[in-house]
């Protein structure tokens, strides 16, 4: 018997909460993250509370699981229902903290979301002067993607006087956010 679409995403959804293997774990994250690409399953990806599943992985010690939970939620705030969620559920802050991953993918996906999640509403939050600070040092880093990504948030979504003011404080304060691995 072929499963429908929900059904087969529910599977997943329970498979990740009852299994204590972390390999499998990572495995169905990775999967759901895939799902979340596709507007077709974005209805069924709230009705199973998969964003929320998403929002909490990005805490966990788990690399891996950071990496897929990011990735999916860069796949579904496109979306402007999911946007709103993800705002609503106070969803910039954990997506800010993502940015001092050690992990290259965890980073250009939390930018990626950054940017997608920018409202005239949430831009206060989006562009904080410590995200500012922060895309200005990755402007500067020798991996062309992340620089490139950087350098687009700056300009598209901070203000001329934002990005100067996060260049003064620069000047006089160490920024300890470590660029991820290359």
């Amino acid at each position: 018997m072929e499963l429908g679409r929900l059904e087969y995403l529910q599977a997943l959804v329970t498979e990740f909460q009852v299994t204590d293997s972390p390999e499998a774990k990572e495995q169905v994250l990775a999967n759901l993250a895939n799902f979340a690409y596709d507007p077709k399953n974005y209805e069924y990806l709230r009705q199973l509370q998969v964003l929320d599943l998403f929002l909490d992985m990005l805490t966990e010690d788990n690399e891996t699981l950071v990496e897929f939970a990011i990735g999916g939620l860069c796949n579904l705030c496109l979306d402007k229902t999911n946007k709103e969620y993800i705002l609503e559920a106070n969803g910039v802050e954990p997506i800010i903290n993502c940015l001092s991953s050690p992990n290259e993918e965890t980073v250009v996906s939390a930018v990626t979301t950054l940017m997608f999640l920018t409202t005239p509403q949430s831009r206060h939050q989006t562009t904080a002067l410590p995200v500012v600070e922060c895309m200005l040092r990755f402007s500067l880093s020798a991996n062309r993607r992340l620089s490139n990504l950087a350098t687009l948030f700056l300009e598209d979504y901070c203000s001329p006087p934002q990005v100067e003011e996060a260049r003064n404080l620069s000047k006089h304060t160490a920024v300890g956010i470590p660029l991820p691995k290359d």
